[in-house]
């Protein structure tokens, strides 16, 4: 992989493992909020926290989806352009 591939993958990867652990903390705070926190809004929030962690586990996993396709597509041209100079 080249360095500008490196670069953009290491991006991706980055954006990923951002909104992952967004993901996780969103799931992980909705219950000690539920447990400690008894008041009118308590319920309201903690959908509203498990909803933005829905939206942002489908925009994950289809990120997730495309960055695994594209690794897959540069490791395929970096094989193909090894087999042309081994060769």
């Amino acid at each position: 992989m080249d360095e500008k591939a490196k670069a953009q993958f290491r991006w991706k990867f980055y954006r990923l493992t951002v909104e992952l652990n967004i993901i996780i903390l969103l799931i992980a705070m909705s219950i000690p909020v539920f447990m400690i926190i008894q008041s009118p809004v308590t319920t309201p929030l903690i959908f509203i926290m498990l909803a933005v962690a829905l939206v942002l586990l489908l925009d994950f996993m289809k990120k997730y989806r495309e960055t695994k396709a594209w690794l897959d597509d540069n490791a395929d041209k970096e094989k193909e352009q090894k087999d042309e100079h081994g060769s």
